[in-house]
């Protein structure tokens, strides 16, 4: 049996009393860790170990203690390696001892990919509590829906309370305002009570800009490759190698100290490595060991815009051997199917024609001309597994990146709806759910935040008019910074209704319906897709190996 992850960076509780604390700060020349006393505070130097690190034990500390850390005598500057920010990204860090939290998950044994059944959501949106404690209570509703799996948009400490999670600037710290790490490791204990795994959404191409420390104590970002959200993390240049063993030990962290069985990782055609062995190939190889060493199955999910299968074929092949992919042409078809827009990337998907092309070899764009790009896109992948692949008719990016976060049923009528519901669900794919969808909610989804900075609250405003310049949205914006912009996301749970319960009822029978039928199992049937896709009918018969052969009719008109 392999041996279980340990994390050695940041602040580790000892068995015999202290804390080691060991840290990778290249810049600094003398490294100091800075404790608060009752009468101001007490400093503790670190020993020089070598190419940047800085270690040594202190005998006084243990959890619960706070502190910053020196660098050669400068301000105060929180840990890189922080398991908790109390009072948010500026404030002191606090020791975590993971050990605390007794488990009651030892014969969890984690799910396949081809039996997930996603349900993303947004913490701080999902109920009125906004916490991980919030989620739990709504467990049960979950497991009875139908789903196998829950997947959390990123809960990284990021500035203020109100935020998707994709500015964090602490990856290792899951954030204070939800319950912190003792909440998080509630949560996926009583998910796998229930038989339910847990997938946290990650984000390793890029840091929020408000509170990011990290070029104070080393060359954690690169000149050479821009983001369209700030400077790229420097996996492939000089002292490259303590910024891979970042972001990889974050991803074994997850799996081991939170006992999570998948990350998804956000845009990863954002991350740039020109090396022989790319790093999201070996943060997958370490993170299936970490979730080995604990006899739990572990998958790694990437978000890609490249459409190249590379990033789930096997690395005997070519590729970087992830478990799986988001694969947005199945929703941009079928939106255009069901609503007919045409803005922006949606130029590149003709409707039904594309929801018949998507069904049958996973991608639309794979090796055609995009009229958007202004160049051809993506390459074949019928020869990859239909359960390496995730789709959705809705999820956070394709709901909160429009203008007024207007969700599906918002935008089409009640039987448009289902057929939107029955060809997610009658896919040979792993489908995505997005929390509300379930119901038809109505409410939108916004994109919000709650910097502290005044300026890049201005500049945010300013990134989401040009975001939206491609698109036919007219009308002012809802402004992200407003408290009443995060209040009007928050899931409305109207169950009662006719159409909330008949959309309802449409989702369980389906998904009970994927957990009988080994034909919709992906990967376990043979896929031929038919119709009259010019006319807007599409036609999937899945043939499986044992057990009943499937037909499905998707009436993608307007008749």
């Amino acid at each position: 049996m392999r041996a279980p992850f340990t994390l050695r960076r940041g602040a580790t509780v000892l068995p015999d009393g202290g804390v080691r604390f060991e840290l990778w700060a290249p810049r600094a020349r003398s490294v100091t860790v800075r404790v608060p006393t009752g009468k101001g505070r007490s400093e503790y130097a670190l020993d020089a170990r070598g190419r940047g690190v800085f270690a040594a034990v202190i005998p006084d500390a243990g959890a619960g203690t706070r502190y910053h850390y020196g660098l050669d005598g400068g301000p105060d500057r929180p840990d890189p390696v922080s398991r908790l920010q109390p009072e948010g990204v500026h404030g002191p860090s606090e020791v975590v001892d993971p050990g605390s939290y007794r488990w009651t998950d030892d014969d969890w044994r984690g799910r396949e990919m081809a039996e997930l059944a996603i349900y993303e959501l947004h913490v701080g949106t999902f109920t009125g509590a906004g916490t991980f404690a919030g989620v739990v209570d709504r467990l049960p509703y979950l497991r009875d829906l139908g789903i196998t799996a829950l997947e959390l948009m990123p809960v990284a400490e990021f500035p203020g309370a109100r935020n998707w999670g994709y500015d964090g600037v602490h990856p290792y710290a899951p954030h204070h305002a939800y319950g912190g790490p003792e909440g998080l490791r509630a949560l996926v204990d009583a998910a796998h009570r229930v038989d339910l795994a847990v997938i946290l959404d990650v984000v390793y191409n890029h840091l929020g800009p408000e509170g990011n420390y990290l070029a104070d104590f080393g060359p954690y970002f690169t000149d050479r490759y821009r983001t369209p959200w700030g400077a790229a993390l420097n996996f492939d240049g000089p002292d490259s190698d303590e910024v891979r063993r970042y972001v990889i030990d974050n991803a074994c962290y997850w799996i081991s100290e939170y006992h999570l069985d998948g990350l998804r990782l956000d845009a990863v055609h954002a991350i740039f490595d020109l090396g022989a062995r790319h790093v999201l190939e070996e943060l997958a190889t370490a993170a299936r060991a970490a979730g080995a060493a604990q006899r739990r199955r572990v998958f790694v999910i990437a978000e890609s815009a490249l459409n190249d299968p590379r990033v789930v074929r096997p690395p005997d092949r070519g590729g970087w051997g992830l478990d799986g992919q988001w694969n947005d042409d199945f929703h941009h078809a079928m939106h255009v199917a069901l609503t007919g827009e045409r803005d922006g990337y949606y130029a590149d998907y003709d409707g039904a024609t594309a929801v018949a092309k998507a069904l049958a070899d996973r991608f639309v764009l794979d090796g055609g001309y995009s009229a958007f790009r202004r160049r051809h896109h993506g390459a074949p992948a019928g020869d990859v597994p239909e359960e390496r692949f995730v789709i959705a008719v809705q999820t956070h990016d394709q709901v909160g990146n429009r203008a007024r976060g207007e969700r599906l049923s918002a935008l089409v009528s009640l039987p448009a709806l289902k057929v939107a519901a029955v060809a997610l669900l009658v896919s040979p794919y792993v489908p995505l759910l997005f929390m509300g969808e379930e119901y038809g909610e109505t409410r939108p989804f916004l994109y919000f935040v709650s910097h502290g900075d005044p300026q890049l609250v201005e500049a945010v405003r300013e990134g989401r008019r040009r975001e939206f310049a491609d698109f036919d949205w007219a009308g002012a914006l809802p402004d992200p910074d407003s408290p009443e912009t995060f209040a009007t996301s928050r899931l409305g749970w109207a169950l009662d209704g006719s159409s909330a319960r008949a959309v309802s009822a449409l989702y369980r029978d389906l998904l009970a319906l994927r957990r009988s039928e080994p034909a919709l199992r992906p990967g376990g049937a043979t896929v031929r897709v038919g119709g009259d896709p010019a006319r807007g009918l599409v036609t999937l018969t899945l043939t499986p190996r044992r057990g009943a052969e499937l037909f499905s009719a998707l009436n993608l008109s307007t008749t």
